[in-house]
């Protein structure tokens, strides 16, 4: 039986605030969804705006609907992929928009906003997203399923 509408978002919310405590513990900062929100938002939108528009698509595809509506958010297609190779524009980016410190506490951010997608994307999605990322940024997304 298909879920109501209601329930559907109802169940979008439990699956982000999963992806957010999740987030979260990775970070060293067991119930600060405040603080992972940030990262996890900053993280999605880097990665987006690095990726071309198909494989952009397929990845949000498998996103929960709530979180889906974030990585969205501010989105001009016309003007991705962005075209750098080096990973630290990646963590000034990430960085920026997350209000972190710098590229240290960045690195540290995308390492655990990684193994969370990794939790929850099909490996032969993360496969798709890393062979179109220039190897220096693309090396976040490896490791191992759970």
């Amino acid at each position: 039986m298909p879920k109501t509408e209601v329930g559907a978002v109802d169940h979008s919310v439990e699956k982000t605030n999963q992806w957010l405590e999740q987030l979260a513990g990775e970070l060293g900062k067991p119930g600060d969804r405040t603080y992972a929100f940030r990262v996890l938002r900053a993280f999605l939108h880097t990665l987006r705006d690095r990726l071309p528009l198909e494989e952009s698509a397929h990845l949000a595809a498998q996103l929960p609907e709530l979180l889906r509506g974030v990585y969205y958010e501010r989105w001009r297609p016309s003007r991705t992929p962005l075209t750098y190779h080096d990973s630290g524009t990646f963590l000034d980016l990430v960085a920026a928009e997350a209000l972190l410190a710098g590229e240290t506490e960045a690195g540290y951010a995308v390492e655990a906003a990684a193994r969370v997608l990794r939790q929850h994307v099909t490996p032969g999605e993360l496969a798709d997203v890393r062979a179109v990322l220039p190897s220096s940024i693309a090396v976040y997304l490896e490791g191992e399923q759970p």
